[in-house]
């Protein structure tokens, strides 16, 4: 637990509380039909793995050792919590090295915890009713959330969010259901089947955290002013509004160079979860090509207030073209030297994909298999 003179940085227990209350409530169903959605998600899930490892030829002889979790609004809240618990102890820890020396720093402590955990629960509260499923690769164990036999991992699928989004493009709900389960299950299948990802993923995270040198009270700030903005208290634009990120608040020489190789792995997963979804869904899923058309339709009609300011917090609006650039680069490559060929990126850190390999899939092509073959 994170203390600055007896307080937490941030306290964690509010910011689930307020997410808990202000999260909206989810789409009216009756208690059978609720039973039946979760029941069918798990079913799809069950079956996404044997769908994913042919299509992708990955792990077929590594059984999964995570578990696949069908939770609501708030369950969601809470496992994600828990995982930035872990995720975020680097960097609080320097934070409160910072400020424990500081004139009244337990005072700042004790109301920064609370404010900042109302805040990141306000967060948290308008991204539970949006998230489908997650894979949540550092996930700790807990009571009510139990992670995987290795220590971590475990598949959320939202039952509430799912159903919503499946009434609101009118597609058929138990193809939708596998469509999402597909994609998420293809994110499991990568952090099971490729035993290092997860060791390396968190340690250019950490090492990114570990070099961040800038005054707690500026990325509490930038936390505040996300919240804001989702509350309307602060619009876009207003004047004051330096429009920097928390990433580019933080951001050393080191951590650029960190940051890019993070942004290709994170394309590559995400491109590679896509790319898998719409590869195995003409097969299990019939109405898939409807399903990916109004999905889309969905993303383009316009970025709401969370979406702006979560980008803006994060840093994220320059990057969203790399991550389509993923299922662009898997494409590509399984289409010069096939799924085998593409499957090497996995064989080790060095065969990643480099941001700018991300947008030239051939000089990666030229760089492994070439040189593997020289």
């Amino acid at each position: 637990m994170t203390r600055i003179g007896g307080a937490e940085m941030v306290d964690w227990n509010l910011a689930v509380a307020t997410a808990t209350r202000l999260v909206r409530p989810g789409p009216e169903v009756s208690r059978d039909e609720a039973r039946a959605v979760v029941a069918e998600l798990r079913r799809h899930a069950k079956s996404s793995e044997e769908h994913v490892r042919g299509f992708t030829r990955m792990g077929t002889e590594t059984a999964h050792d995570t578990p696949v979790l069908v939770v609501d609004r708030p369950g969601w809240v809470r496992a994600n919590v828990a995982g930035f618990r872990e995720l975020l102890k680097p960097l609080l820890d320097k934070m409160q090295e910072r400020r424990s020396g500081t004139p009244g720093g337990a005072v700042l402590g004790a109301v920064g915890g609370k404010v900042t955990g109302v805040e990141l629960g306000m967060l948290l509260s308008f991204l539970a009713s949006r998230v489908l499923g997650q894979y949540e690769t550092f996930a700790p164990a807990t009571r009510e959330l139990p992670a995987g036999e290795n220590g971590g991992g475990r598949l959320l699928l939202v039952a509430p969010n799912i159903v919503h989004v499946e009434r609101e493009l009118d597609v058929e709900p138990h193809d939708f259901r596998l469509w999402v389960c597909l994609h998420e299950e293809t994110h499991r299948t990568q952090f099971t089947a490729v035993p290092w990802l997860r060791d390396h993923l968190e340690g250019e995270i950490q090492s990114f955290l570990g070099e961040t040198e800038v005054d707690p009270a500026t990325v509490l700030e930038r936390i505040r002013e996300a919240a804001q903005s989702l509350a309307g208290g602060r619009p876009e634009g207003e004047e004051g509004d330096d429009g920097r990120s928390i990433v580019e608040l933080v951001q050393t020489p080191a951590q650029r160079e960190i940051l890019g190789r993070l942004t290709a792995v994170m394309s590559l997963l995400e491109g590679h979860a896509d790319f898998v979804m719409d590869g195995v869904g003409p097969d299990v899923v019939p109405s898939v090509g409807e399903i990916r058309e109004k999905f889309q339709q969905r993303r383009a009609r316009g970025a709401s207030r969370l979406d702006l300011a979560l980008r803006k917090l994060l840093g994220l609006d320059a990057k969203l073209r790399q991550y389509k650039d993923g299922e662009k680069f898997v494409r590509s490559v399984v289409g010069q030297v096939g799924m085998e060929g593409f499957n090497r990126v996995w064989t080790s850190p060095n065969t990643l994909p480099t941001k700018a390999e991300i947008a030239k899939p051939a000089d990666w092509v030229a760089r492994v298999h070439r040189k593997s073959e020289a």
